[in-house]
C-alpha cells in the first residue's frame, strides 16, 4: 500500500517505521526540516523501552507533492495543526484515498472531513505511545491495540483491508462498529490524567497516590460520562474509573504527553481534550465546571510560555 504519514513526530514516526518495515511504500511528511533531514540522512531511529535501537530506512519530505497521490493518508499532527496540515497535503489525496485520523481528542475528524469530504475519512484510536527523543529519533514507550471505524459506525469494506495492513506491520488493529465509544473511552482517560499531571508536574502514576487528584479525576470523569450520554455514546463510569486507576497504578514513571508539551513550553492539545467536553457540554446544556476550570488553568499556563520561566 502507498502511504503518507502527515506529521512525522513521535507517533507518526513510529507508525511510519512499522508500516515501512511491513513492506509498504511509506513517505513521512512534516514541516520540521531538521527531522526530515535526519531521517533521510541517517534513517529513523526507533528505540524500545529496553534501550534496544533499530534504524528504519523510510523516505521523508517537507513537500507533500513528492509523495504523490496515496492509498492511505494517516494524520498524526497535533490538533492545532490539523486544518493547515491537511490543506497543505491535498496533493496526496486522490479520488480513492483513505484519510485516517488517529489523533488525540475529539473534533479532528470533523475538521478533516470539511476539507477532504466525509466519504474519505476514517477514524480510530491507538494505545501505542511514543515520545520524540530528538530529530529522527522515536522512543516507543508502550504497545497497545488500535481501533478503527467509520464516522457513522456503518460497516465499511475499507476497514477490514486497513486492519490487515496494520496487523501485518505489527500494529494490532480491531475494526469497531462503535469506534466513537472507543475514542471517548481514551478521551475519558486523557481528560482525567493529562491536565492534572501537567499542572502538578508529576508522573501519571502519582495521580492515584494523592486523595485530592483522585477526587478531581472522578469529578472530571462524571462530566465526561454525562456529556457522552447526551451524545448517545455509551460510557460506563465504574468501568472507566477502574480502567483509568488500574492503568495509573502501573504508570509509575510515565510522563503524560501534555506534561511533555508543558515542560517544553509549547502549546498543548487541551482544546480537543477537556475543551471538547466543555464545548459539547455547552452545546447540549450540560454543566462541566471541573473541565472548564482545567481548560482555563492550562490556557493560563500556556499564556505564560512567552515569558521567562521562574527560577
Amino acid at each position: 500500500m502507498k502511504i503518507a504519514i502527515v506529521g512525522s513526530g513521535a507517533m507518526g514516526g513510529l507508525f511510519g517505521a512499522l508500516l515501512a518495515k511491513g513492506g509498504h511504500d511509506v513517505t513521512l511528511v512534516d514541516v520540521w526540516r531538521e527531522g526530515v533531514d535526519a531521517i533521510n540522512t541517517r534513517g529513523l531511529i526507533v528505540e524500545q523501552k529496553t534501550g534496544e535501537r533499530e534504524i528504519v530506512r523510510v523516505r521523508a519530505t517537507t513537500d507533500p507533492t513528492e509523495a504523490g497521490v496515496v492509498d492511505l493518508a494517516l494524520v498524526f499532527v497535533k490538533c492545532y495543526h490539523t486544518e493547515a496540515a491537511v490543506r497543505a497535503s491535498l496533493a496526496i489525496v486522490g479520488p480513492h484515498t483513505i484519510v485516517l485520523s488517529l489523533q488525540n481528542g475529539w473534533g479532528n475528524a470533523a475538521r478533516i472531513s470539511a476539507i477532504v469530504g466525509a466519504d474519505k475519512v476514517l477514524v480510530g484510536v491507538t494505545y501505542h505511545s511514543a515520545t520524540l527523543a530528538g530529530a529522527g529519533h522515536v522512543q516507543h514507550m508502550a504497545k497497545g491495540v488500535t481501533h478503527l471505524g467509520g464516522l457513522g459506525g456503518a460497516a465499511d469494506a475499507r476497514l477490514a483491508d486497513l486492519a490487515t495492513v496494520f496487523d501485518t506491520a505489527g500494529i494490532e488493529a480491531h475494526v469497531s462498529s462503535s469506534v466513537r465509544e472507543q475514542i471517548w473511552s481514551k478521551l475519558a482517560l486523557n481528560v482525567c490524567t493529562l491536565p492534572t499531571s501537567s499542572l502538578l508536574r508529576c508522573y501519571a502514576g502519582d495521580l492515584v497516590q494523592r486523595p485530592g487528584t483522585v477526587t478531581l479525576m472522578q469529578a472530571l470523569l462524571r462530566e465526561v460520562v454525562a456529556v457522552a450520554a447526551a451524545l448517545r455514546i455509551k460510557l460506563d463510569y465504574n468501568e472507566r474509573w477502574t480502567a483509568i486507576s488500574t492503568l495509573l497504578e502501573k504508570a509509575t514513571t510515565a510522563k503524560a504527553s501534555m506534561l511533555q508539551d508543558v515542560m517544553a513550553r509549547r502549546p498543548t492539545e487541551i482544546d480537543v481534550i477537556n475543551g471538547a467536553i466543555v464545548a459539547e457540554g455547552a452545546r447540549l446544556g450540560i454543566a462541566t465546571p471541573h473541565n472548564e476550570t482545567l481548560v482555563q488553568l492550562i490556557k493560563a499556563l500556556e499564556d505564560g510560555f512567552a515569558k521567562p520561566a521562574l527560577r
